[in-house]
């Protein structure tokens, strides 16, 4: 499980420095947009899943393949027909993102609220250990 974070990171680490060092030109934007959030969904939904234990790298990596493909397919074919699918593609990726990111952090805090209370209970005991 540790190596599938450390590979999700090196991926995003590598397609960071990928971005910021290549020129794309102005007619691919659209494809290369959804193409990002696309993998970006899958980045989120992974560390989703990590955090419920349930978190598998093939599920993963056949994810963000196949997801960042059907995404840039569905811009061709609305290039294609002259109508704007990218946007769809847009809005349902923004929108997954968001939701998992959602988890992510209600995942973190639900955590943090058990330490918390954790630790609560254990202040409590010894202060009635010294009574």
């Amino acid at each position: 499980m540790l190596a599938g974070i450390i590979i999700i990171c090196v991926f995003v680490i590598a397609g960071i420095l990928t971005g910021l060092n290549v020129v794309i030109p102005y007619s691919y934007s659209q494809y290369i947009a959804v193409a990002i959030l696309a993998c970006l969904d899958s980045v989120f939904g992974a560390l989703s899943a990590n955090m419920g234990k349930k978190f598998k790298l093939s599920i993963f990596l056949s994810g963000f393949v196949c997801n960042a493909l059907i995404a840039i397919f569905l811009v061709y074919v609305g290039s294609r027909l002259n109508v704007d699918i990218y946007l769809a593609v847009v809005i349902v990726f923004t929108g997954r993102l968001l939701n998992n990111f959602t988890s992510i952090r209600r995942d973190f805090v639900q955590k943090f609220d058990e330490k918390e209370a954790k630790h609560k209970e254990q202040k409590s005991k010894l202060v009635k250990e010294k009574n």
